[in-house]
């Protein structure tokens, strides 16, 4: 019954957030909506490690003229978020390597500007281990699809909340009017604490002026709010980098016989695809390097988006 009133928290966190934009001014209004869907069968096909993750967003405000509002609270971005984060192996040799993770997390954000740079920042509650009910609903599907059933439920990570809050710089750099430079730096504090660097490229003529939402486990770049740009259809290209110090995991606990990494990198690369005014596509694909003493090497991952605005 636990995870039924961690949910009902996060729906009464973001409904009460909700209630404060309508409160603040009746001319808010929902600008647009993100998701993006990650799994390693997208990627390198194997079911391990940072196995599945989905994140989707509810982005309000005044309106959207291509930049983050100068004043933050403005603009906000409410995030539900999910993901697996799983042993090398679900059952047999190698299931022991790190401990099985089912997380849920409730978040809100706000995006402004100050000057040339772009500013997102918030705070998020995670629920993690059987309560929120993730571990049974893979095991679910993996009999559904006739997948290798997973035996490491007994052993993932106990209940737990985790509080967090963390905060993004970026400088857009617009080379021409296809071409944008984003170099970036977070800190995050919660189920896992970190510092990070990096940057990322945008190629093409759509989402030069979106409202751009980094993904947590592959720091890919997905649409939360479309652009002014007026553009009907056509492609954009995305790739980027980064290295994170990690401080601390919750996701790594010595006491279950694993040590975390301080250091990671990230490589990722995608194609956003306009097919017309209300249909869009993407995919990116994301290396991620080890993150624990023992994982013989790193991973990839696939993530996905199909966009249907009727």
């Amino acid at each position: 019954m636990r995870i039924i009133s961690i949910i009902l928290a996060g729906i009464i966190a973001v409904s009460s957030g909700l209630a404060a934009d309508t409160a603040a001014a009746e001319d808010r209004k929902t600008l647009g909506f993100g998701r993006l869907f990650t799994n390693d069968f997208f990627g390198d096909g194997d079911d391990r490690w940072r196995s599945g993750s989905y994140s989707w967003s509810l982005v309000r405000g005044y309106e959207w003229n291509g930049r983050p509002p100068e004043a933050a609270f403005e603009l906000m971005e409410y995030r539900v978020r999910t993901e697996i984060i799983a042993p090398r192996r679900l059952n047999g040799v190698g299931s022991d390597d790190r401990p099985y993770v089912g997380a849920l997390t409730f978040g809100a954000h706000t995006h402004f500007a100050r000057g040339a740079y772009d500013i997102a920042a918030g705070a998020e509650i995670t629920a993690v281990g059987p309560q929120t009910g993730l571990g049974e609903l893979q095991e679910w599907f993996h009999v559904l699809v006739d997948a290798p059933t997973p035996r490491v439920l007994d052993d993932q990570l106990e209940n737990a909340v985790h509080f967090g809050i963390g905060a993004e710089v970026s400088r857009p750099v617009r080379l021409n009017d296809r071409t944008t430079i984003r170099p970036f730096a977070e800190v995050k504090t919660g189920p896992e604490d970190f510092a990070r660097v990096g940057f990322d490229v945008m190629y093409g003529r759509i989402g030069q002026s979106d409202l751009l939402i980094r993904d947590v486990p592959t720091g890919q770049l997905y649409r939360g709010v479309e652009g002014v740009e007026g553009v009907d259809g056509g492609l954009a290209f995305t790739f980027g980098a980064d290295y994170t110090h990690v401080a601390d995991s919750a996701w790594l606990p010595d006491d279950r016989g694993v040590t975390a990494l301080n250091n990671r990198t990230r490589l990722r690369a995608g194609a956003h695809w306009q097919f017309a005014e209300d249909v869009s596509f993407f995919y990116g694909l994301t290396y991620l390097s080890e993150e624990f003493e023992g994982q013989p090497e790193g991973q990839l991952l696939g993530s996905l988006k199909l966009n249907l605005n009727f």
